[in-house]
């Protein structure tokens, strides 16, 4: 698998706590946009990343974003 799957063609917003995060990059975890595992075996791997604070989180659905893990709107070009 070299192109990711598109779980949806935009972010998921989500009110997150402080703590750390694995970003799911390949597409086929059953637990967007957070990684469960589902990319072992490919070249995909999880985008780990840290909040600080609480805050809302536009985490990249379509998994084509060029500031992942975040939505940059590269879904309007799918």
């Amino acid at each position: 698998m070299s192109n990711p799957v598109i779980p949806q063609k935009q972010p998921y917003v989500i009110e997150m706590e402080a703590g750390q995060y694995a970003w799911c990059s390949c597409g086929k975890s059953k637990k967007q946009p957070f990684c469960d595992g589902s990319h072992e075996g490919s070249s995909f791997s999880p985008v780990f990343e840290k909040i600080a604070e609480p805050k809302k989180v536009a985490w990249c659905g379509c998994k084509h974003s060029k500031t992942p893990p975040f939505c940059d709107g590269s879904h309007q070009n799918l």
